[in-house]
């Protein structure tokens, strides 16, 4: 059996010491010109798991843990808010029949008070802003309120509540006595009037500018109540003439169109309940005054 001797050649040895080393865990850096080895080159060992880099002058701070994310504070401007309008769009009620019936003494609102505010409404107000040199929301601010109530005046039940979709206004002198069928086509409304007073209105609607409605005092002469024209051949429920061919009666054309339409020359009547009431209470010889 041969004895090795207690020396062994640097190969061997450094082989030993590599197998150790990895044995425990590190991993080999080759690196020039270590001190001590006799060719100027050897072995060192780092460990597997790197070391943290160091820290830097400049580096920031950790971060502190907080309970919840926080946000930058900002220090909220808000404009003064306009003061809350007393009416506008969609309002209705008393209030703005009162404000209708207002504006129609200043001549800005041209048809009888509804109590509802829509686009008619909002343009009259508009109107009367500008008037008064105010923003013209076409809503009512306080200030217009005001300005409204100090130019006009309190108005009337008959203000309030005409017996028409358009103002009468001041009936014809014509009418003021007796009983009178007082017509007026500048308002485009007809009154029933015994002694000065009205007992009943209704809209109204005339001839077309070929056949025009003949103005001046006349005399009802016949009535019928499911007249047919002989002329045109179309329905003249309740008709009572007052002139030739024309008469007041009811329009079924003017109760679908409007205004859009026009008659031959007659007084057409939109509203069957009324015209049929005033049928009832018309004599023949029964004046009729028809102003311009």
């Amino acid at each position: 059996m041969m004895r090795s001797s207690g020396r062994g050649t640097a190969p061997a040895m450094a082989a030993v010491v590599v197998v150790a080393a990895l044995a425990v865990g590190c991993r080999p850096v080759t690196v020039t010109g270590g001190a001590g080895s006799p060719d100027s080159k050897g072995v060192r060992y780092a460990p597997t798991t790197a070391a943290p880099p160091p820290l830097s002058h400049h580096a920031p701070p950790a971060p502190t843990k907080r309970s919840s994310p926080s946000r930058p504070h900002r220090t909220a401007h808000h404009a003064p808010s306009a003061p809350r309008p007393v009416m506008a769009a969609g309002s209705r009620g008393a209030l703005v029949r009162e404000l209708q019936a207002r504006l129609a003494q200043l001549g800005l609102f041209d048809r009888s008070p509804t109590g509802y505010y829509a686009a008619v409404t909002a343009t009259s107000v508009r109107a009367f802003q500008k008037q008064q040199g105010l923003p013209r929301t076409g809503t009512v601010q306080p200030t217009a309120w005001s300005a409204l109530r100090a130019r006009t005046h309190q108005p009337s039940p008959q203000e309030l509540h005409p017996p028409t979709t358009r103002p009468i206004g001041t009936p014809d002198p014509r009418c003021l006595k007796g009983r009178v069928i007082c017509i007026s086509k500048r308002s485009n409304t007809l009154a029933w009037m015994v002694d000065g007073e009205i007992v009943s209105a209704m809209d109204v609607r005339f001839g077309s500018q070929y056949t025009p409605t003949r103005e001046g005092t006349f005399a009802i002469t016949f009535k019928s109540r499911r007249h047919i024209s002989t002329i045109y051949h179309t329905a003249m429920p309740y008709a009572m003439f007052f002139s030739g061919g024309q008469a007041v009666h009811y329009s079924a054309d003017f109760a679908a169109r409007g205004y859009t339409g026009a008659s031959h020359g007659c007084v057409n009547v939109r509203d069957k309940e009324k015209i049929a009431a005033l049928f009832e209470a018309v004599r023949k010889g029964t004046r009729v005054v028809v102003s311009h």
